[in-house]
């Protein structure tokens, strides 16, 4: 997150606004609708005849589940069970599917796809013609109702027209992805703008961590096992479909029980982000895991994502000499199927 915004005057528009702090920009999502451009986030399109087929071999989910309104998360492997990339799947016409993913790993994985992509009518780009904006807050459905004609959807569903896609996604205020064209986006937000407070995206990333939900950077790829960052728990892996790279990992790992680490949230003492991958150490000095996403909250203080290892830990952790404190998960570390969530309607 940038260290202050400067959000777009309101009364007074030739006067100029005083920056606001990550702080305090977290704080208004507290009470407030607000809206950002997730610029961390992009959008990778498959299409042609041979599109669900050839994704179904590649990643975790049970692709037929993508129904133009059920918008299942998925990751895709090395044949190692490590995790190249994850994302949100969603249809957006027949033959013609988006993965909402982090923008540094689009071409990447494109470039792993392609090595497969030769025996199928399919073809892969990323849609640097699409924006993502952000909505926030207890209005934020509303609003979509209200200023883009869109009734939103319910979590991991999408909703929309030809135009624009409205995604829900989990977290302790409604958060709602708009999937728009580049081209559309100012007049989008303008429209917003008159309702919800611009912020910085990390606010989205703050809300990430609330929710538990992990996003792949290029320093973490080929690194973790999906569980590590507790996938199953939010239903991005099918256990029922066939194979695809790197299942036979993932599955064994499951079925033996035998993940070594999980996604925890916590809190740290002061204000000073760490960087992703900074260790997290026991009472007797030794490493026991690293931190894997940080933001600064309403409050001033640093909350993370870090994959830690399930065994027992010698209390205090610690990351960069400050005190760790272990916050709850808003989900159960259970395996949750796809196919039951699609099945709920």
């Amino acid at each position: 997150m940038h260290d202050s915004y400067t959000p777009a005057a309101r009364n007074a528009p030739d006067a100029p606004s005083a920056p606001i702090s990550a702080q305090a920009q977290a704080r208004l999502a507290l009470d407030n609708t607000v809206s950002m451009e997730l610029e961390q986030l992009g959008v990778l399109e498959i299409s042609g005849t041979d599109a669900v087929k050839f994704l179904q071999g590649q990643t975790s989910a049970q692709v037929t589940l993508a129904d133009g309104d059920f918008a299942p998360l998925t990751c895709f492997c090395s044949p190692k069970g490590r995790m190249l990339a994850n994302a949100q799947l969603m249809q957006v016409e027949e033959g013609r599917l988006w993965l909402i993913m982090p923008r540094e790993l689009r071409e990447e994985l494109k470039n792993h796809l392609a090595k497969f992509a030769v025996f199928y009518k399919v073809e892969i780009q990323p849609r640097d013609d699409l924006a993502l904006l952000g909505l926030i807050g207890n209005n934020a459905p509303l609003l979509v109702e209200s200023r883009l004609d869109i009734v939103p959807p319910a979590l991991w569903r999408q909703a929309g027209n030809a135009h624009i896609q409205v995604l829900r996604h989990p977290g302790p205020r409604p958060r709602l992805l708009i999937c728009l064209a580049d081209a559309s986006k100012d007049a989008i937000k303008e429209t917003l703008a008159n309702q919800a407070t611009p912020v910085d995206p990390g606010v989205w990333e703050l809300q990430d961590i609330k929710a538990g939900l992990a996003w792949l950077s290029a320093s973490q790829r080929d690194t973790y096992l999906p569980q590590m960052i507790n996938w199953e728990a939010l239903g991005g892996i099918s256990f029922k479909k066939g194979c695809y790279t790197g299942q036979e990992v993932v599955a064994r790992a499951h079925f033996r029980g035998q993940v070594k680490k999980r996604l925890a949230r916590a809190q740290l003492e002061g204000d000073a982000l760490p960087a992703i991958g900074a260790a997290m150490i026991d009472a007797q000095g030794k490493r026991q895991g690293e931190v894997f996403k940080a933001q600064l909250d309403a409050y001033g203080q640093v909350e993370i994502l870090a994959v830690l290892t399930t065994k027992e830990l010698a209390e205090p952790l610690t990351v960069n000499d400050l005190r760790v404190k272990r916050l709850k998960l808003p989900y159960a570390l259970e395996r949750v199927d796809p196919e039951e969530l699609a099945a709920q309607g």
